[in-house]
């Protein structure tokens, strides 16, 4: 176990409390204008999947837990989860849907993940920040519109709803943040 101030502590990261291991799903330093600045920490237990809220001062020690994060491949997903490769040894592993949780949708067949695992089991997933999609469904370009003009709502090819610029229509690859969906720019292939 390593201990580190919990203000260094980011999403995917997995910590040691009261011999339970966590992975937080979301981090965030709060400077009140008066009083101790706070790490506000939404994590989720491992074991159970129970999620927790806990808030440190930000120079508080916490336990982090020793994980190996590597690169893997996704494989495939079936009724037992998800299925992702080892390239340098080609060991595969199944990681649970609840682990995946919002990633599944952007997940792609040989898309490059950073996955994280704890003897043997895997219990956090980092995305590639981008990835490209179809858009399956917009309404029409309308003539006159500029591009500085509102986005129109469109749907992509693994299901997602997005908003993106007038000139974008139905077929077009685009590639979106895998964080939360949102447009980034034509896909360049």
């Amino acid at each position: 176990m390593v201990k580190v101030i919990a203000s260094s502590l980011r999403k995917g990261n997995v910590v040691d409390k009261d011999g339970k291991l966590y992975v937080i799903l979301f981090s965030e330093n709060i400077h009140p204008g008066k009083g101790t600045p706070v790490t506000q920490l939404d994590m989720r237990r491992i074991s159970d999947g129970v999620k927790v809220s806990e808030r440190y001062r930000t120079t508080e020690q916490v336990e982090r837990a020793h994980v190996e994060d590597r690169e893997h491949t996704f494989l495939y997903s079936d009724a037992e989860g998800f299925h992702f490769m080892n390239p340098e040894n080609y060991d595969q592993i199944t990681v649970a849907e609840d682990v995946i949780g919002d990633a599944a949708p952007y997940l792609q067949e040989e898309m490059k993940v950073s996955l994280s695992v704890h003897e043997g089991v895997g219990i956090a997933i980092v995305l590639p920040q981008r990835a490209v999609f179809e858009v399956v469904e917009t309404e029409p370009v309308t003539k006159g519109q500029t591009a500085s003009s509102s986005y129109k709502p469109a749907v992509l090819s693994n299901g997602v709803k997005t908003t993106v610029p007038p000139h974008i229509s139905a077929g077009t690859r685009i590639v979106v943040m895998t964080a939360d969906g949102s447009y980034v720019e034509r896909a360049k292939d």
